[in-house]
């Protein structure tokens, strides 16, 4: 009866509760037993990507987000709250905690992830770029048109 009530509920309520070992991909994306997880809301520079600092210096953004991501979930138990419905890449998308952490709005709070199709972490990430954290130092590419010129790359070159 009672497990009958939490499918009911968890159905109602469009989100599932999953815990467990969580691994980063790269700064927005967390892999559990062969499953993508898509942290919801937030995009962060994607792995190979470089910015520039302040002094015009470039470096690995994509990676030290990635490092960021690694330290929030070593931080605590890690548990996310998920969409029943996955993207279109089927990586389920989720707001994922470590301990109380949010790891969604910590990643834009310390600047290695931007809001992302929703206004949740604007303040956050309003923080962020005042203090020059993280990507906010200096000039960056935003991660979505970061993409979108990889793949014009790509299909150029079909090699």
């Amino acid at each position: 009866m009672l497990l009958r009530l939490l499918v009911i509920l968890s159905v109602m309520c469009c989100r599932l509760a999953v815990a467990g070992n969580y691994y980063p991909i790269d700064g927005d994306s967390l892999e559990q037993n062969d499953e993508r997880i898509r942290l919801d809301g937030i995009d962060a520079p994607e792995l190979y990507q470089h910015c520039y600092s302040a002094s015009g210096k470039e470096y690995a953004c994509g990676e030290q987000a990635l490092q960021y991501l690694q330290s929030l979930l070593s931080s605590g138990n890690v548990r996310c709250d998920c969409a029943e419905q996955k993207d279109i890449y089927h990586r389920r998308i989720c707001e994922c905690f470590a301990g109380e952490v949010s790891l969604n709005e910590a990643m834009v709070a310390a600047g290695w992830a931007m809001t992302y199709r929703d206004e949740k972490y604007a303040k956050s990430e309003q923080n962020a770029q005042l203090g020059k954290r993280g990507i906010w130092q200096g000039k960056f590419m935003r991660p979505a048109l970061y993409r979108a010129l990889e793949r014009i790359k790509q299909n150029a070159n079909p090699l």
